[in-house]
């Protein structure tokens, strides 16, 4: 546990800075809103690009694996956005509490983690949870919320403008882009690579400040006591049911070697990113149920993934 929380604790310290600068009034009303505006215009994009294009085919291609993880985040995808849907949540917000109850902390939690409990082997499959978190469930959740917010509702209209929007968009283009590096086999000129890495380390620890910026802010009682149970919910779902689908999948279904099995659980276990709060913010959705996932899940997670590590291992 201690190994967790040491991995844990610059999580809670970068939301702090971001609500003690807001608090003291260092920072302004509009700050949260727009560093996330960086994160989502620069920094992430910068990121996103960097991961697809430095990604080795040779690497990433582990198809049991990848069946695994990717199943366990459409079935949990697909659950929890019923569920939120069902409880008459508009389907902005239902793809975003999707994309929360399964998008795992793998940047700041996940490598660290992986490395520390089964050394250098379990940083190839890290990787590859990393382009389903990021890339994928990505796309499919700002796809759902375009979908939700065009006015339109002629079918050939509405694809026309979901397909235009989604061409503007830096989170889908980002990726897609660096994926026409390792396709080609070309290298990326080494002032590129610099000026990628610097810009996307920022992503998460700005994300992160910016998280404390929002919680920072004045909010109506009654509204965070409506979230409380959405939260829950997710919460749940994101630290216990993923890591239980994706054990049945990765030993009962694809019978995966202990090598790759583990860390699949490992990865699935880990708390929400800040992925679907910049995402909120970035559509001006209300992200308080969204904050409250990413951290009750983060400080509930010690105790999960330290189960896991103690008694889930064989």
């Amino acid at each position: 546990m201690l190994s967790t929380l040491l991995i844990v604790l610059p999580v809670f310290a970068l939301i702090l800075a971001g609500w003690l600068v807001r608090k003291v009034g260092v920072m302004g009303p509009q700050s949260a809103s727009e560093l996330n505006r960086f994160v989502v215009y620069l920094a992430l994009p910068a990121l996103l690009f960097d991961i697809t294009a430095h990604a080795k085919f040779a690497e990433i291609w582990q198809p049991g694996f990848i069946a695994t993880f990717t199943l366990s985040c459409v079935i949990l995808f697909g659950l929890t956005l019923a569920l939120c849907w069902r409880r008459e949540r508009p389907l902005a917000d239902a793809a975003i509490d999707a994309l929360a109850s399964s998008y795992a902390n793998t940047g700041y939690m996940g490598f660290p983690l992986a490395l520390a409990v089964f050394g250098s082997s379990a940083m190839a499959p890290t990787l590859i949870a990393s382009l389903v978190t990021v890339c994928a469930l990505f796309a499919v959740a700002i796809v759902l919320i375009e979908i939700s917010l065009q006015s339109e509702r002629q079918p050939s209209r509405l694809i026309l403008k979901v397909a235009t929007s989604l061409a503007r968009n830096p989170l889908l283009l980002a990726p897609a882009l660096g994926a026409l590096f390792p396709l080609r086999s070309t290298p990326i000129p080494a002032p590129m690579d610099s000026f990628l890495k610097m810009l996307g380390h920022a992503a998460s620890p700005c994300a992160l400040v910016g998280l404390g910026l929002f919680l920072a802010e004045k909010r109506a009682p009654q509204a965070s006591q409506n979230e409380l149970g959405p939260a829950v919910l997710i919460i749940g779902l994101k630290l216990l049911l993923q890591p239980l689908i994706t054990w049945v999948l990765a030993v009962h279904v694809f019978a995966l070697p202990p090598a790759l099995a583990q860390p699949a659980i490992l990865i699935a276990a880990l708390p929400t990113g800040t992925g679907p709060f910049m995402l909120a913010e970035y559509y001006q959705r209300d992200a308080g149920v969204t904050a409250k996932v990413i951290i009750g899940s983060t400080v509930l997670s010690m105790l999960t993934i330290t189960a896991y590590l103690t008694f889930g291992r064989t």
